[in-house]
């Protein structure tokens, strides 16, 4: 999937990945990608539940290599 941005938010611990990822989305455009990389547990639902209530669409999301990676289409 094609992204716009990528995000490297590995290593930091809750509530920093929010925080960087909701400061770089401000950056696009709607209808553009966001990729966020985070190596925290509790991102998932994090990330999923502050695109629903921000109005973007969590598109995508997998893990690899103990790494999430997570694709957020901005609202």
């Amino acid at each position: 999937m094609k992204s716009e941005l990528v995000l490297d938010a590995k290593g930091l611990a809750c509530p920093m990945p929010i925080v960087k990822t909701k400061k770089a989305i401000t950056g696009l455009e709607s209808g553009q990608i966001l990729e966020v990389h985070a190596t925290d547990k509790g991102a998932k639902n994090d990330l999923q539940a502050w695109a629903k209530s921000g109005g973007h669409e969590l598109v995508k999301h997998e893990e690899e290599a103990s790494v999430l990676k997570f694709w957020i289409q901005k609202g």
